[in-house]
């Protein structure tokens, strides 16, 4: 999982805001097509997740039933990418969910509030995916060099965020390289991992389920709650085209078909490499590893092979922390010239011309979520953007089907309406249903913190419900 941000803001005027790109006209060219879009999904998709999460889902469940979790992920977020798809083939506008709650919900009164949160949650979750990133990039590095531990490893993932920061606190033009040579190395290693995985794959070992596996206790539901939570956090990345809608030819049928087909093609990857390491590695041990890549290509290839992809995953760790901080770092930014949040962070550099400030926020919030685990770290994340955003947009679709428009006929409507908005909701009030109260309660808090803020934005600026 990396970053899917909302790009194409611009700035407030005095008739309200205006969202427009970089061309004269106001309008972004829609320049692209079919693969684009859908690279744009998979390179968000196919991050440093599955290499870090994999013994905590194993964790989770007590065993390789985990593969359930993985397989009612991808179902969830099948359900979840067809409210994407409407909802982007509706707004076919880049910056994606803003504009859906906004317009949804009134752009005037309720809508305000809902765009406002949207942004709030994105200023929360940033930090907490690229530190995500940095714990995972420690967790491998103990591959290397197993004296780290507890402090150690906290260390080094807060040094691996400010070091980030000062790399980006510059005029940076050629991010775009990076991240698609970061998606390159984890999809060859993922492709990599897999085929090694063949030879010596034991069907035996990669079903050896405990006593009790599937009875459907309250343990059994609680575990598959958490390792569904895991896979969706692992498949996050799908609606990266909705925020990209303004730049996307023909949006209305390709968005939805750039959703639609990358959920698939990344489960099929996720559940293979899963399949892989159970087939090779007893699962009692693969949930104990904290580089279970690394411990599994150590059985097949020798010590070579597991330095080799430990390596890679330190790479991939690295970059994709460091392109989430770069793209993240410009949300508290793009909130603040819609005068949405607090003037400084809309302020840019006076050389350089990035947001500064909005950098240095971003880099120290993620330093010091570094010193979460990464089993919390994931659970807030994901509790957080459904509380916030996901299940509104359940809403929305339904608000947005009601409203009248002209373009009706033309705009893509989800199959078994409304079946998988019902799928959706329920797939997310099981997994919040079955995280720890300690995760809920701290995303609630969240949450509330920024109504307080909206509110205290809307008294000073008299706008509804002050108006």
């Amino acid at each position: 999982m990396t970053a899917a941000l909302p790009t194409g803001f611009g700035p407030r005027t005095a008739a309200g805001p205006t969202y427009r790109n970089a061309l004269p006209s106001g309008e972004p060219a829609r320049l692209i097509g079919f693969s684009g879009a859908l690279s744009a999904n998979l390179l968000n998709m196919i991050g440093i997740g599955p290499f870090i999460t994999i013994p905590l889902a194993l964790a989770a469940m007590g065993g390789p039933q985990a593969l359930l979790g993985w397989l009612l992920g991808a179902l969830l977020c099948l359900c979840d990418g067809f409210v994407w798809a409407e909802l982007g083939a509706t707004l076919p506008r880049s910056g994606g969910p803003f504009h859906y709650l906004r317009e949804a919900f009134g752009s005037a009164k309720l809508g305000r509030l809902f765009g406002f949160l949207y942004l709030w949650q994105t200023l929360l979750i940033g930090p907490m995916s690229i530190a995500s990133g940095t714990v995972g990039f420690a967790h491998y590095a103990t591959f290397l060099w197993p004296s780290l531990n507890g402090w150690s490893l906290a260390a080094l993932a807060v040094g691996l965020c400010l070091l980030n920061t000062m790399l980006l606190y510059r005029d940076v033009g050629s991010i775009q390289r990076l991240s698609v040579a970061i998606s390159v190395i984890v999809i060859g290693a993922c492709l990599w991992i897999i085929l090694s995985g063949v030879p010596s794959f034991s069907t035996a070992r990669a079903f050896d389920f405990p006593a009790g596996a599937f009875t459907l206790s309250h343990g059994f539901w609680m575990g598959l709650g958490a390792a569904t939570l895991i896979g969706v956090y692992d498949y996050g990345g799908y609606n990266n085209v909705c925020m990209l809608g303004g730049e996307v030819r023909e949006p209305r049928k390709l968005i939805p078909l750039a959703i639609l087909v990358s959920i698939p093609l990344v489960a099929l990857l996720y559940v293979g490499l899963n399949l892989a390491i159970l087939g090779v590695l007893p699962w009692q041990q693969a949930m104990k590893s904290q580089a279970v890549v690394a411990d599994f290509m150590s059985a097949i290839y020798g010590p070579i092979g597991g330095i080799t992809v430990a390596i890679l995953i330190l790479i991939a760790s690295w970059g994709s922390a460091l392109v989430m901080l770069l793209g993240y770092s410009r949300v508290p930014y793009a909130a603040a010239a819609e005068g949405e949040f607090f003037a400084p962070f809309a302020k840019l550099h006076s050389k350089g011309g990035f947001p500064a400030v909005s950098l240095l926020f971003m880099g120290v919030a993620s330093a010091v979520a570094s010193v979460v685990s990464l089993e919390n770290l994931i659970a807030v994340l994901i509790i957080v953007q459904i509380l916030f955003q996901y299940t509104a947009q359940c809403f929305a679709v339904v608000a947005l089907r009601r409203q009248k428009r002209a373009d009706a006929k033309s705009i893509f409507r989800m199959p078994l309406y409304p079946l998988p908005i019902v799928v959706t909701l329920v797939g997310w009030l099981f997994i919040v249903g079955t995280s720890r109260p300690v995760h809920v309660a701290a995303a609630f808090g969240m949450m509330a913190l920024g109504v307080l803020v909206f509110l205290a934005l809307a008294r000073r600026e008299a706008r509804w419900p002050f108006a």
